[in-house]
């Protein structure tokens, strides 16, 4: 994956978009971009990029508001307030028409990274802050706490719905890349779960890279050995520890080499892995190294225990011991200082 760590923030926007109101209120002006205001807009920007549920996307072919004015923008034919105000105004007739997505603020934000400029789109979901009121009762004060809706995520949270598009080039691996995360309850649903700012808004499909083959490898792989080897520690943990040096060493898997490792659950676990990934697929080593970095055990549901690789590795610290019924020890050694939390 193409991965971003020069951001270089150049202006900003926001609008509100309140389901209670008949029109979106629209913003005139750009952001003052104080050193508090650019350290919250810089930090949603660089927590976006990191984010694991990032995803490469292509737009439709199909013609796109939101394609149209960001190219705009992009090519220096239009301004970042005039280019966010008609993004604010899709995004509030998607949300009067479907009627249940939630009000936000649109934050539109122009930036700079080491792989050009891009637009970047997040909808700032609302979330619940409190306020005290204070009120005299018969010459008593009395103070009461009053929810609120208006308050916008905090530079230390993750947003839901966002988007970065780059400038358009027919040689680009992406067009843009989105997150677009879903209520779990919502998932097979047809509301505010469904994929309403792919499919309606940004009109985009989302588009395989080594990052998603790589993360989903790991994923289907430990939900196969969960589910067919659950009664077998000794190899659960073999496989695990060969799974973990392929994904390590290797530049590239294939399905059927790992495949091999599963037993008589060989075909399950290719028919489980069609699913999940391609059949062959180069690793992502930046995502390896910070998946693996650290390493948690979670043993018969009542322990936990949490190493770093070097440690999981060295056996004067740590070691499986196989006991040949299907069980294993695990040793924690040579111990010289400890803290119980």
């Amino acid at each position: 994956m193409e991965y971003i760590n020069e951001i270089n923030i150049m202006e900003a926007t926001i609008h509100v978009l309140d389901n209670n109101a008949d029109e979106p209120i629209l913003n005139e002006y750009l952001l003052q971009l104080t050193e508090e205001v650019y350290e919250f807009v810089f930090k949603h920007v660089q927590r976006s990029l990191r984010d694991d549920e990032l995803r490469y996307a292509v737009f439709n072919h199909e013609r796109n508001i939101v394609k149209e004015v960001a190219k705009e923008y992009l090519s220096g034919e239009c301004d970042l307030v005039r280019v966010s105000k008609e993004l604010a105004r899709q995004m509030f007739i998607l949300m009067r028409s479907k009627g249940n997505i939630p009000s936000c603020d649109l934050l539109t934000v122009g930036f700079t990274t080491e792989h050009g400029p891009f637009i970047g789109i997040f909808k700032m979901d609302y979330i619940k802050n409190y306020m005290h009121n204070v009120e005299f009762v018969e010459d008593n004060i009395g103070i009461n706490l009053i929810p609120q809706f208006t308050g916008l995520p905090s530079s230390s949270a993750k947003i839901q719905k966002c988007a970065f598009i780059r400038p358009f080039n027919s040689e680009n691996k992406y067009d843009l890349l989105v997150i677009d995360k879903q209520k779990k309850s919502n998932k097979d649903s047809e509301d505010y779960g469904a994929n309403y700012f792919m499919d309606n808004y940004l009109g985009c499909k989302i588009i395989t890279n080594d990052r998603d083959n790589t993360k989903n490898f790991l994923r289907g792989t430990e939900n196969f050995i969960q589910r067919f080897v659950r009664e077998d520690a000794e190899t659960a943990e073999m496989i695990r520890r060969e799974i973990r040096e392929k994904i390590t060493h290797d530049d590239e898997i294939n399905l059927e080499e790992v495949a091999s490792l599963m037993g008589e659950g060989k075909e399950g676990y290719l028919l489980q892995m069609a699913k999940s990934c391609d059949n062959e697929f180069k690793v992502d080593k930046h995502y390896v190294d910070k998946k693996l970095k650290r390493i948690r055990l979670k043993v018969d549901k009542d322990i936990d225990i949490y190493l770093n690789q070097e440690s999981y590795n060295d056996r004067s610290k740590f070691e499986v011991v196989r006991n040949g019924d299907g069980s294993i020890n695990m040793v924690i050694k040579n111990i010289m200082n400890y803290a119980e939390k």
